[in-house]
């Protein structure tokens, strides 16, 4: 993790200007944007279309380079290759392959990152299940819904135990129980030493999570500081009471009339928020044991993004696996070496293992493969014999083994 006394991100008087074939400037998309971001902070970053926020992003993350001033993320300059090992991001469009399945697709995006086989199995099921997608984890990502990608699209920018989380609109197309999740999630991981930058055009999603925000328009930053701060009207007092009558109310409005001078403004009860009705009405359906075939809801949050809260262990992690992979490109050979960074050691083979491989309903697969086998293609048959040849080899050096 991070160290408390370290800005997770700083920008200096960026500005970002496009321009056209001609090189005359044609939008300027931020302007002398100065924003300091800090360890274990939700940072909420709002504004309307075209306010600049999906550019700053892009320049934090290194995909575009501003036209003045500099920026530093964790540290460093954003095109630093040794930080993007932690950082994750969740863009807009969750751009999945959907031929792949929930566990191929975790699987290929650790593998980008060199994790051993065993820890991307480890991770990519304590993710799926965190995400509720445990169920489905074996249906193609082309066949879910747009809710479903997002909830893969996040875990797979959590499989490298990021120290920076970078989520853009990550609650678009959840229903309104999986974006409640999704918030608690969020709130756990603070709690637990990430950085998270958001961006979303939910403003009750920002308000419930956010520690500070920062408000754009026309690419210049027009507002920032914490959510409280920023929200609180100190012009007037709200009283909270039980439901009183209407004498009462009455003789309140007298009272602050006389000793205040003031006016009471609005007497009403309490709205309960949709968002807790809905909630509330889903629950009330899970106890009557109603099935669902989407998502269903998150389990805790993986064991690997606990470790690194409080104790350093999350950034330990990082440093451990970006070890391991220098290591291993020095100690290669060649081009041929394998790319999945360190495994378990060879498995001894097993005759029984083997049998119950090779064996199908107490007949030769060699003999049900012949069986199949046209008449007038001797040169398969070649090649049946030495595949058999293979297997006998095996099995007599399986059991010698166990002798």
């Amino acid at each position: 993790m991070v160290g408390g006394s370290e800005k997770i991100v700083q920008t200096f008087a960026v500005t970002k200007i496009f321009r056209d074939f001609w090189h005359r400037e044609k939008v300027a998309a931020v302007r002398e944007l100065n924003l300091e971001i800090f360890p274990n902070e939700v940072f909420g970053l709002l504004g309307p279309n075209g306010s600049g926020k999906s550019t700053t992003i892009k320049m934090i993350l290194g995909l575009l380079y501003p036209t003045r001033g500099y920026i530093r993320v964790l540290g460093k300059r954003p095109t630093n290759v040794g930080i993007k090992a932690r950082i994750g991001f969740l863009p807009e469009e969750s751009h999945l392959y959907p031929f792949l399945n929930a566990w191929e697709t975790l699987d290929y995006y650790g593998r980008l990152l060199r994790q051993g086989r065993r820890l991307r199995r480890e991770r990519a099921e304590m993710l799926l299940e965190m995400v509720g997608l445990t169920n489905v984890a074996y249906r193609r990502v082309g066949e879910y819904s747009k809710g479903m990608q997002r909830r893969i699209g996040l875990a797979q920018a959590l499989i490298n135990d990021p120290d920076l989380l970078i989520l853009d609109e990550p609650t678009s197309g959840l229903d309104p129980l999986g974006t409640r999740q999704f918030k608690d999630l969020i709130e756990q991981l603070s709690r637990r030493g990430k950085t998270i930058i958001l961006c979303s055009h939910l403003l009750a999603d920002m308000e419930d999570i956010c520690d500070r925000v920062g408000i754009l328009y026309g690419g210049r930053l027009r507002a920032i500081g914490d959510v409280s701060d920023l929200l609180s009207r100190g012009e007037l007092t709200q009283i909270t009471a039980e439901r009183l009558n209407q004498t009462t109310v009455e003789k309140i409005r007298r009272l602050i009339a006389e000793e205040e001078c003031k006016t009471v403004l609005d007497v009403s009860s309490p709205l309960e928020r949709l968002e807790d009705l809905f909630l509330r009405v889903v629950a009330e359906a899970k106890s009557d044991l109603v099935s669902t075939g989407g998502a269903v809801p998150t389990g805790s949050v993986a064991e690997f993004l606990r470790a690194g809260g409080d104790d350093g262990q999350g950034q330990a992690v990082v440093e451990q696996l970006v070890a391991a992979a220098e290591q291993e490109q020095v100690g290669r050979s060649g081009p041929a070496a394998d790319q999945s960074g360190p495994e378990e050691a060879p498995v001894k083979i097993n005759a029984g293992v083997l049998d119950d491989l090779t064996a199908a309903d107490d007949a030769e697969p060699s003999a049900d493969l012949a069986a199949g086998l046209p008449a007038d293609e001797p040169a398969q048959q070649a090649d049946l014999n030495v595949i058999e040849s293979l297997l006998d080899d095996a099995q007599t050096k399986g059991y010698a083994e166990d002798a």
